[in-house]
């Protein structure tokens, strides 16, 4: 039986799904974007929220950074990454907020600074990100927290996940099924990887979705997810690159409703006569000459 305790949570075989809003930088650097979005995922029974963290001029080159791209925060690509990155106070405002809601909270950390940064709020788990994947040294960084950690794998082979899994050893991890396009077609999604990656690795698996709809996020269970991430946000019209990628309110509740149902529906490996059964087959049951 694989298990892993996330907080106060423990995950895994015999355990309900874990459910992730991932808010990314759908708060649009906007804090009362992030308790909207925060309250939403409490209130739909969601077991935490994500969110992104990057030291800008570490992450990115002076070239990106200086590259034309209009925003409402300026007409660079650097002054829409610093626009939309929360700092200190805004985490310290997140934290009390989602302690006072009774959600967990965390992020996937892009660059070492942001991985001690974050570790100041004691999270739960680190979301390692698919960009991030092939970091050896952020890999380690992150490990060295001594925390859960979710391997996103969007934009992978086999033997590039081989060589994280390596790096970061298999206890306390899940490895994250990921397809790294925005929305993603359906086609895209190659689903029976999941039960590949917990046969291979021998440990959780989990799906981070970015195809619009909610259908494989609940096949991903079916399948063995133990873990479904999604982006969420208010509107899937709202300004900004996530957005259409992302479940808004009904989409986040019909999520939450069916995988529960579909976790119900799975029961166990064992086939049985039910009780509410045994009325049918003496109606029904012929027994051969």
């Amino acid at each position: 039986m694989l298990q892993v305790k996330v907080g106060t949570k423990l995950l895994g075989d015999g355990q309900p799904n874990y459910l992730i809003g991932e808010i990314g930088i759908n708060h649009n650097g906007d804090l009362d974007i992030a308790r909207k979005l925060i309250d939403l995922a409490a209130k739909n029974g969601f077991d935490a929220v994500k969110f992104q963290k990057r030291t800008v001029d570490v992450v990115y080159s002076p070239e990106e950074l200086a590259r034309p791209r209009e925003s409402p925060f300026g007409a660079t690509n650097g002054d829409l990454k610093r626009g939309l990155e929360f700092g200190e106070k805004e985490y310290a405002v997140i934290d009390q907020y989602c302690r006072k809601v009774g959600i967990a909270w965390f992020a996937s950390c892009w660059d070492e600074g942001s991985v001690d940064f974050i570790e100041r709020f004691n999270p739960p788990v680190y979301k390692v990100a698919s960009a991030s994947l092939t970091d050896d040294h952020l890999l380690k960084h992150t490990r060295a927290t001594g925390k859960p950690i979710m391997l996103s794998t969007g934009m992978s082979t086999f033997g590039q996940v081989d060589h994280a899994v390596d790096v970061l050893g298999k206890e306390n991890l899940i490895v994250m099924h990921t397809t790294s396009t925005y929305p993603a077609d359906y086609a895209e999604l190659n689903l029976r990887v999941i039960p590949a990656f917990r046969e291979r690795y021998e440990v959780l698996v989990g799906y981070s979705g970015h195809e619009s709809g909610i259908a494989s996020s609940v096949a991903a269970v079916a399948l063995g997810a133990c873990v479904v991430e999604r982006h969420i946000t208010l509107d899937r019209a709202m300004w900004g690159s996530d957005h259409a990628a992302s479940l808004g309110p009904g989409g986040m509740e019909h999520l939450a409703r069916d995988i529960r149902l579909v976790e119900t529906a799975l029961g166990s490996n064992v086939k049985t006569l039910l009780d509410r059964e045994i009325p049918i087959l003496k109606k029904l049951r012929r027994v051969g000459a």
